[in-house]
């Protein structure tokens, strides 16, 4: 169970890491400037297991992997939206990072409690006792966020 961050329609990967920082390629130190621009505590309250929730087409703008990387480095269990960028989708499942699809994604706000079922498709919202129906990863893009992303997943599959 995490708590949730929220954020709007159209959040792009400039907003969620500036590009003056993309000469770092450490994610530790590219957490540390999520959201800096819209969010400045974001980066120094977040928590592991936290969430991020948001409208419409998360992850538009650039092809660059820091926003995924930057995110997932700070510790969030999952971004949640009613629709994402396709390019920073496919980013994110490359790098590990689990992005669920959840039309009913402006029913959860900043502060809520949830989980989520990922094998059943669906969030639990512990403040509100609702539960929201996702778009279910299929099998093979789990395989890949649970090895870590597709070069650990590779990895797997065929063994040096």
């Amino acid at each position: 169970m995490g708590r949730v961050w929220k954020f709007g329609d159209d959040i792009d990967t400039d907003v969620i890491i500036q590009g003056k920082y993309l000469v770092i390629n450490e994610p530790e130190e590219l957490a540390k400037h999520v959201f800096e621009n819209i969010r400045p505590e974001f980066a120094k309250k977040v928590r592991a297991g936290d969430f991020i929730v948001a409208g419409n087409n998360f992850g538009c703008g650039s092809s660059r992997e820091h926003a995924p990387l930057a995110l997932k480095a700070t510790g969030i269990e999952a971004v949640i939206a009613k629709s994402f960028a396709r390019i920073f989708f496919r980013n994110a499942i490359n790098i590990g990072l689990k992005v669920i699809e959840c039309e009913q994604a402006d029913k959860i706000d900043e502060g809520d409690d949830i989980e989520i079922d990922y094998e059943n498709g669906k969030i639990i919202n512990k403040t509100k006792n609702e539960e929201y129906q996702t778009t279910p990863i299929p099998e093979f893009l789990r395989q890949i966020i649970e090895c870590g992303g597709l070069v650990e997943f590779g990895k797997k599959i065929t063994p040096l």
